[in-house]
């Protein structure tokens, strides 16, 4: 039985368990035959009208509330007792069969009313009044009335002990359950709170990263302008073969590193405005490659990078350029943690791998890992262990951004050999990639 706490109304609906049982109390008449081979017309008499008394309690429980629900408890419980007590005075008094079960009443009381300690009260009250009466007016000694009495008032003590206790703990679960609830809105209203404060943040970057980008882009276009001179220029010189074409080699790489820092700031840019591009099916040998060869300069004297792609690897979906960037900062990421622990030079392993209808890239190496307590905090904003001249905190979090977009996962964990690993996973897109294996 579901019990709610006072004031309340409980149903609008019949309650059905009360309507069975007002359809099973005529059907017990059954007994009567059973024991005293005929049906007993008092006692089937008195079971309908306590079938009516409790189909109009089913309709109207519903109802009530406050006080007026507590005193329909207390009159129910009465007119159940006196029922059944009718009942016992119908088939023998003292000596009918369902004379013993009169001591039980106010227990089944306290049960179904459990809400109401006075219900089980006042159908010990009704009880002991009954069956001594029974017992008076049928002749027996005033000691067995005295008896009778005696074990219905044990019982309603501990009918009303026992819907007490229940009571109680109703009212601490419910009390848990709301503070419960209290917590969990302060929790989600702190969370509210930090995700604000967070946007406000990353709105600042926005701004700071447009500022950034305007006046970056003046300067790189003077720098643009510059090799392209000093290009004509070294073709209008002298120079012996060797020396033109390491002089070129030189320029071609300050004008890729030039282009790399424009293509930096527009991610940048892209990232805090939201803004996608459209995704295309690429290969992972290639995107590899760029990013291998980019973190060359960096990881040259901290890591011997080598790459492992499996022949007839699919091809995933991704910009090639936003990709590149993610692994480029997963390997100087690892080259500066190696470099951090003094693990010089150390090991960085970038291989693929299909799983099933899945395409993952692991960028792995052998350094001391990821500390217990560094691990949860890898992707949210503004976190680094890395001071303050070598991160912001953004680099995990825009590159998993910038997957994201693409339907790619990133995510963080420890080598069992030790070290730690980032595995990006997508879904896989088509059949055939090209694939390759370098060492860097």
């Amino acid at each position: 039985m579901t019990v709610r706490p006072h004031g309340e109304a409980t149903r609008t609906k019949p309650d059905k368990t009360t309507l069975l049982f007002a359809a099973v109390l005529p059907l017990l008449s059954v007994l009567d035959v059973l024991i005293f081979s005929s049906v007993n017309l008092g006692a089937l008499g008195v079971r309908v009208l306590w079938a009516v008394e409790l189909v109009a309690c089913a309709f109207w429980m519903g109802r009530l509330s406050g006080w007026r629900r507590r005193l329909f408890f207390l009159v129910n419980s009465a007119l159940g007792s006196g029922f059944y007590l009718a009942i016992v005075a119908c088939t023998g008094d003292v000596d009918s069969p369902y004379v013993h079960l009169v001591m039980c009443l106010p227990l089944l009381v306290a049960l179904i009313y459990a809400e109401e300690a006075g219900a089980a009260i006042v159908s010990g009250c009704v009880c002991m009044l009954g069956i001594g009466a029974l017992v008076v007016l049928t002749g027996h000694p005033p000691a067995q009335a005295i008896t009778w009495a005696s074990l219905v008032a044990m019982t309603s003590f501990f009918g009303v002990a026992g819907s007490t206790q229940f009571r109680r703990a109703l009212e601490a679960r419910n009390e848990a359950r709301l503070e419960r609830t209290r917590r969990e809105a302060a929790e989600k209203f702190a969370r509210t709170l930090a995700d604000q404060a967070l946007s406000e943040r990353l709105a600042t970057v926005g701004r700071l990263a447009a500022s950034v980008m305007h006046e970056i882009n003046n300067p790189l276009a003077f720098v643009h302008a510059n090799l392209r001179f000093l290009q004509e220029e070294l073709h209008a010189q002298p120079l012996t073969p060797g020396a033109r074409a390491e002089l070129e080699q030189v320029l071609a790489e300050t004008r890729s590193g030039v282009e790399r820092v424009q293509r930096i700031v527009l991610d940048l840019k892209g990232f805090s405005r939201r803004d996608t591009e459209e995704s295309t099916a690429c290969a992972l040998a290639d995107v590899v490659a760029d990013a291998v060869r980019l973190a060359a300069v960096r990881l040259k004297h901290m890591a011997h990078v080598k790459v492992e792609l499996p022949p007839g690897l699919p091809p995933v979906l991704a910009t090639p350029r936003r990709l590149v960037q993610v692994l480029l900062n997963l390997l100087v990421n690892a080259g500066d943690a190696l470099e951090e622990s003094g693990r010089v030079p150390g090991q960085i392993l970038v291989r693929g791998e299909a799983r099933g209808q899945r395409v993952m890239l692991f960028v792995e190496d052998n350094g001391p890992g990821f500390p217990p307590e560094v691990l949860p905090r890898l992707f949210e904003t503004f976190f680094t262990t890395k001071g303050p001249e070598k991160g912001t905190g953004l680099g995990l979090v825009i590159s998993r951004e910038l997957l994201e977009h693409c339907g790619a996962t990133l995510t963080a964990e420890n080598r069992e050999e030790g070290g730690a690993r980032l595995r990006i996973e997508w879904p896989a897109h088509g059949q055939t990639s090209r694939d390759g294996a370098a060492s860097v």
